[in-house]
């Protein structure tokens, strides 16, 4: 179908024909290009010149066979579209490729740190470690503040196993590694590590802790019913037993005792306001007593008997300072030292409640000059004890016997705990001068005056509380 000028017999040219140059004839979908522009390359349309059909020959003015085809839409513009969209086809792949690539690397470096150890363990067979329990015992420290890793150490270094990691590892996810506290642990050297994470925590791996009662002496006490109540120096002796190829090893109460008698205070710890008043006692086996504070300690058990005592009036002393006993006197008029002498018949004297009462009456009572009178510091210084003391028991002169003296005793006569020192630091107000237990329960009377005093005592003995055992 042609398409012709919409007015053709209006046309200006009428002295051409269809083929002649001017004529404005043509087909769709040929392209008119100007005489003076040479035509594009053939890219489209009939490989055999097929445009003659039509008669786009003409068109230009040159033959069918001597010239270009002419022009038709190339099908470049879609092949390009079809291009471009593979193209960014294949780059949405790259990008979703390395996505996934790099969410797989991220999946490795995840069981790397999972399962790196077991993989190196499976190739290379873990850290290096020993088999076996162990050979030779050996203490070592664990110091306040240790890690797992300062404890694994300490154990490398000692020759207990043969490498930090193996413990390390041996004790990862093992809860009863929190029973591990400061202290003195006998192992053995040349353990494996599983071994040595379950010696060390069991109870008996643990040696040189020991926790010294209040109230206690440093002599066994024997009652008149003949029971027998560990003193400071038994239990000492107890906490420095390690095994010996089966046997126990221990320092023994004889051996504590003669490094009290043999020592001087100077030089075994005690703090500088005892020095003088343990060297005035004559009696070596109660001149330290009170000086080793009631409490949990720790001590080498394979230290000698002076070293053993001497660590523990080193701490003990820095556990008075620590607790004011320096201060006290500005509030009691007391030296530390009788301080500590007053803590030390709080302790014995009331229940803990009452301790502050306590400190007062002896406060009081010194103030007025007038004697103590407490069956505690009669009984310290006989071979059997029982709360009911005897008219002859209280009668004899000691330098403790309060009824037989005025002011405190000569020393101590036990270990005071933090609440009988803090007691007789700060006493509490009042004016009573007497005191009574009353009941079974511990139920104990005060008073400023001497008749009330008499009828407690009469509730007392009927409460039985007097009873005597001789």
């Amino acid at each position: 179908m042609t398409d012709h000028h919409p007015n053709g017999a209006d046309d200006p040219r009428t002295d051409g024909d269809a083929g002649a140059p001017g004529s404005h004839h043509r087909h769709r979908g040929e392209y008119v290009w100007p005489r003076h522009r040479v035509a594009p390359r053939y890219i489209g349309g009939a490989p055999d010149g097929g445009g003659e059909a039509d008669g786009g020959g003409a068109a230009d003015g040159r033959s069918g066979s001597g010239g270009r085809p002419p022009r038709r839409r190339s099908d470049r513009t879609p092949r390009r579209h079809a291009q471009r969209r593979a193209g960014q086809a294949a780059q949405r792949r790259r990008r979703r490729s390395t996505v996934f690539a790099l969410l797989g690397l991220a999946a490795l470096l995840v069981v790397a740190v999972i399962g790196g150890k077991a993989l190196w363990d499976s190739f290379f067979g873990g850290p290096p470690d020993y088999t076996g329990t162990g050979d030779e015992g050996v203490v070592v420290e664990v110091a306040s503040g240790d890690s797992t890793t300062a404890i694994a150490n300490t154990l490398y270094n000692r020759g207990v196993v043969k490498s930090a990691q193996a413990f390390l590892d041996a004790a990862e996810g093992n809860a009863e590694m929190s029973t591990i506290h400061p202290g003195y642990y006998q192992v053995k050297t040349e353990m494996s590590a599983a071994s040595a994470v379950d010696l060390m925590t069991t109870p008996w791996a643990r040696v040189g802790s020991v926790i010294i009662p209040e109230g206690r002496q440093l002599a066994d006490i024997t009652t008149v019913q003949g029971n027998t109540t560990p003193g400071i120096l038994r239990l000492i002796s107890n906490a420095s037993c390690m095994d010996d190829h089966g046997s126990r090893d221990c320092i023994t109460v004889d051996q504590l005792s003669q490094a009290l008698a043999a020592s001087d205070p100077a030089q075994m710890g005690v703090p500088s306001w005892a020095i003088d008043r343990v060297r005035e006692v004559q009696d070596p086996r109660r001149r330290y007593e009170g000086l080793i504070m009631a409490g949990s300690w720790n001590f080498n058990p394979t230290d000698d008997a002076a070293a053993v005592l001497r660590t523990m009036f080193t701490e003990s002393a820095a556990a008075f300072e620590a607790g004011g006993i320096s201060d006290a006197g500005t509030r009691t008029g007391l030296s530390p030292y009788d301080t500590l002498v007053a803590a030390s018949l709080i302790e014995r004297e009331a229940p803990p409640d009452d301790y502050p009462k306590v400190a007062r009456v002896i406060l009081n009572r010194l103030a007025k000059g007038q004697m103590l009178q407490f069956d505690s510091t009669v009984n310290y210084a006989l071979d059997r004890q029982e709360v009911a003391t005897t008219d002859a028991d209280r009668a004899r002169r000691t330098p403790w016997n309060t009824y037989a003296m005025e002011g405190l005793p000569a020393t101590p006569i036990s270990a005071p705990g933090e609440k009988a020192l803090h007691a007789a630091e700060n006493p509490a107000p009042g004016d009573w001068l007497y005191f009574a237990t009353v009941s079974k329960d511990g139920t104990t009377l005060f008073t400023e005056s001497y008749d009330e005093h008499l009828a407690n005592i009469e509730k007392a003995q009927a409460a039985g509380v007097l009873d005597s055992g001789r």
